[in-house]
């Protein structure tokens, strides 16, 4: 199984990898909590997100 999007909201993953060298993207959630209620109003902008996203680059969705 391959992903080409690894969705976290750890949001210090980038100065825990190098992101450059990982062969898929990172989304970063930003939000009050990793609660699914503090999430899901995230969605429509990771689902535009992902319409353009490239490999081995991060992005960060939310407040």
């Amino acid at each position: 199984m391959t992903f080409d999007v690894m969705l976290t909201a750890d949001q210090n993953i980038e100065f825990q990898q190098n992101i450059a060298t990982l062969p898929v993207a990172v989304i970063v959630l930003i939000a009050e909590s990793n609660r699914l209620e503090s999430l899901e109003p995230l969605v429509p902008e990771v689902l535009a997100t992902l319409k353009s996203l490239r490999p081995k680059t991060l992005v960060r969705v939310g407040a």
